[in-house]
């Protein structure tokens, strides 16, 4: 075949330009050199607040082969960082976590070389980072990290840092981070794939960078193949820093793109067509057909005597899955691994009382099932892994169970948690929908969400003695999530310790103690504590101020941004409620109390009452703070941070006595 003129031009054009790219790319940026004006940078020009910024940000994933261990993915990393203040300190320590279990072939780290750069003298100085900076500790049975700690970091220094990972998980490509919490001045990042692995690239969070696609030609042996490139390069990038209140996972809102595998096609050279990922409907199919997954549903001898004993006395489907859930919990402890497979199987972890969260949950659905309840497990995504977009096998990470009554009512169940209730799961677990698997793959969307508000009720009764003392009484009840927290996160905890912290964070003196219903989860928790205190009223000028919610009031906005491009988190919907009642002396008198306030948020967000009475000597003031949804989104925050500055605001006005 004859090749024109035009078409050989064309062909050189496409070379040129390839080869264009390919120079573009790579590095202009010298491991190991630096220049003294950028040592002799005070501040980052973009952002004078920031502590330290990325001046340089590269990344290069890419396959490499050898006929013993098939494909590997090779990520080679380059980071240089210039710390601005102290606080830019902790960007001198870096950790590298990777894949390194027990029983299979793990990921490797090598290469490690660093360098810290600092003016002396007008001259720069160079420090190596050697051996003892770096340390290798192992985090459990599935996983590793390197510890490395730059050497002689001072402000105004910068960090040369460069390592490789190697992964014989070659399907499985880290995510691209376009954000993160310092600004960075350049980024360079590219991945190189042969054509063999076809992978879904989809953007996450709010700052995007287009891609660059070009394509090379490859070889192992006689072999020839095409190798697809993505590229993705920017400077000046912002941060988005994690200081902002109910936020879930900052890293779900940074920018980047995530790589999903969705086929492998070895056909042209004598292999095989694989599909994986492309719909949400495959995904679920693939999930139960896995032998750690949905042959582990099947499994039931191990547990049938257990079974008949536990509901040999239940006479309705409600008392069967109440007694099955409660069994199941106290028979299997978490070993505070998540994961949707099996880890070593339900019947191990049934016979050694502990597992991951897939089997202990994929044990609960099982005797669910087989005491005749219409029981399946249901997929999540936890709030640490993000949300599930589209459709991903990544995507979920935790595995609850559902039964659903005669009557379309359901309840989902988490027997990882001691402390849940049906329908009251643990926090890690609320995470917008999960994915209800029936037998042989078939799936349908759940809501995650709480239906009911978690609650506190405060009450406070307090006199105020002639010197100007405040004694009284606090009694706190609390409900669903609100009770399920407080008892994970405090009933570990020794009571003089309580007591402590609770005298440090409200100034105040405890004279007495007392929690309630510690352990009998069905019922509210309930805390009683009897305090006094000489630092709750203040006096100026012959008069007494006092704030109407004395400790429990909410002197500070959580919502400071002016701009919040991601969502508010709150985990569940909420209430808090307290009343505050206060006898004056009677050689006192009430001049002024806060007006009372009403606010609303848009479509029934939230709202916030207060209000302030007197009756003879006594003060009694009722707040009631509640949000209807656990997730606001960010078209709702410059309603929401002026709602908690008006709520701020009133809370701060002050009580005023004066003496008679």
């Amino acid at each position: 075949m004859l090749i024109t003129k035009k078409q050989l031009m064309n062909k050189i054009l496409i070379i040129i330009l390839l080869f264009i790219s390919t120079l573009s790319f790579s590095q202009k940026v010298k491991f190991g050199k630096v220049s003294k004006q950028e040592l002799e940078e005070k501040y980052y020009a973009k952002d004078s607040t920031v502590d330290a910024a990325y001046l340089y940000k590269y990344r290069r994933s890419y396959f490499s082969y050898s006929s013993r261990q098939g494909f590997q993915l090779i990520t080679e990393i380059h980071e240089r960082i210039k710390i601005y203040n102290q606080q830019g300190y902790d960007y001198a320590n870096k950790i590298i976590k990777y894949y390194n279990p027990d029983h299979r072939t793990s990921e490797g780290v090598n290469g490690i070389k660093g360098y810290t750069f600092s003016l002396e003298d007008g001259k720069v100085f160079k420090e190596k980072l050697n051996s003892t900076g770096i340390f290798k500790e192992k985090i459990n049975k599935y996983n590793s990290l390197y510890k490395i700690t730059m050497p002689n970091a001072k402000v105004g220094c910068i960090l040369d840092l460069k390592y490789s990972i190697f992964s014989p998980y070659a399907t499985s490509i880290p995510d691209i981070q376009f954000q993160k919490g310092i600004p960075i001045k350049e980024l360079k990042s590219r991945v190189e794939i042969p054509e063999y692995f076809i992978f879904n690239k989809r953007n996450k969070g709010f700052y995007n960078i287009p891609m660059k696609e070009t394509s090379k030609s490859s070889n192992i042996g006689d072999i020839k193949f095409r190798t697809m490139i993505y590229s993705f390069e920017n400077k000046n990038i912002p941060a988005l820093k994690d200081d902002e209140a109910f936020v879930a996972n900052i890293d779900n809102y940074r920018g980047g793109i995530k790589f999903e595998l969705a086929s492998e096609n070895f056909i042209s050279i004598g292999g095989d067509f694989k599909n994986y990922s492309n719909s949400w409907k495959n995904i679920s199919k693939q999930i139960y057909s896995s032998s750690s997954f949905g042959s582990e549903l099947k499994k039931s001898n191990y547990y049938k005597v257990d079974l008949q004993n536990i509901i040999a006395d239940a006479k309705t489907d409600q008392q069967k899955f109440i007694s099955i859930f409660q069994f199941v919990k106290s028979k299997v402890k978490w070993n505070g691994f998540y994961g949707k497979f099996t880890d070593k199987g339900v019947k191990s972890a049934y016979k050694e009382n502990i597992g991951n969260v897939a089997e202990i949950n994929l044990i609960l659905t099982s005797m669910l099932r087989s005491a005749g309840l219409n029981a399946n497990p249901v997929l999540v995504s936890s709030r640490g892994n993000g949300l599930p977009l589209f459709p991903t096998i990544k995507g979920f990470d935790y595995v609850i169970s559902m039964v659903r009554f005669s009557d379309n009512t359901y309840a989902l169940l988490d027997a990882t948690e001691p402390y849940s209730l049906p329908n009251v799961l643990p926090a890690r677990a609320l995470n917008w929908n999960g994915m209800l698997v029936s037998e042989g793959g078939a799936s349908s969307w759940v809501k995650l969400t709480a239906s009911k508000h978690a609650k506190a009720e405060n009450v406070i009764m307090v006199k105020l003695t002639d010197d100007l003392e405040i004694n009284g009484l606090l009694r706190t009840k609390y409900q669903n999530l609100r009770a399920l927290s407080f008892r994970r996160n405090y009933n570990h905890i020794k009571q003089d310790e309580l007591i402590n912290n609770f005298e440090d964070e409200n100034n105040i003196e405890v004279e007495n103690f007392k929690i309630s219903n510690k352990n009998s989860i069905g019922k509210p928790l309930v805390r009683n504590i009897k305090f006094n205190s000489e630092d709750l009223v203040e006096t100026i000028n012959n008069k007494i101020y006092i704030e109407p919610l004395l400790f429990l009031t909410k002197r500070e906005n959580p919502f400071k941004l002016d701009e919040r491009k991601f969502p508010v988190d709150f985990t569940t919907a909420w209430e808090d409620t307290e009343r505050v009642i206060i006898e004056v002396p009677e050689n006192y008198k009430i001049e002024s109390i806060p007006e009372p306030i009403a606010l609303a948020l848009p479509d029934d967000i939230g709202i916030f009452k207060f209000q302030v009475l007197t009756k003879g000597n006594k003060i009694s003031t009722i707040s009631k703070l509640q949000f209807n949804k656990a997730l606001i989104p960010s078209d709702y925050y410059p309603y929401l941070k002026d709602f908690y500055n008006k709520l701020v605001e009133k809370e701060t006005e002050k009580i005023v006595l004066t003496k008679i």
